[in-house]
């Protein structure tokens, strides 16, 4: 099982409809379970630099196969694999790993609104590949 490009447009058009019901503005990435971008949107008049920070919220979500906001940066592990990934990651509330059937596929990165906003956006999104995988 692997995430295909399909299942990130999925999964960012859920992240996307429930932050236009939220009547928020937000970048949302999906990586793959290396952490890589799969695939990308940004809305209107969403912050520039929501950019950058969906897409390191994702990266920490595959890296630790847990919600980005659920991870302490100060721990010296966290600080070392940090700096060996070239301080892409982001330690902030926002992304959730897609794990199907045990397996990590990839994560999804929500920036651009309160980190409970972001994440909210984020679990719509994983939600969708996870119910496609569950049959």
């Amino acid at each position: 099982m692997r995430l295909l490009l399909d299942d990130a447009y999925q999964a960012i058009n859920a992240a996307l409809a429930e932050a236009e019901a939220m009547k928020i503005a937000v970048c949302v990435a999906v990586c793959d379970a290396g952490g890589r971008l799969v695939a990308f949107s940004r809305m209107d008049d969403s912050n520039w630099a929501s950019i950058y920070g969906c897409q390191g919220k994702a990266l920490t979500a595959a890296a630790t196969r847990c919600p980005s906001g659920n991870i302490p940066s100060t721990s010296e592990v966290m600080q070392r694999i940090a700096a060996l990934e070239g301080t892409n990651m982001i330690f902030a509330q926002g992304a959730v790993p897609i794990i199907c059937q045990g397996e990590l596929l990839g994560a999804i990165g929500v920036g651009g609104a309160t980190g409970s906003d972001d994440e909210l956006c984020a679990m719509a999104g994983a939600a969708v590949i996870v119910r496609k995988y569950a049959t």
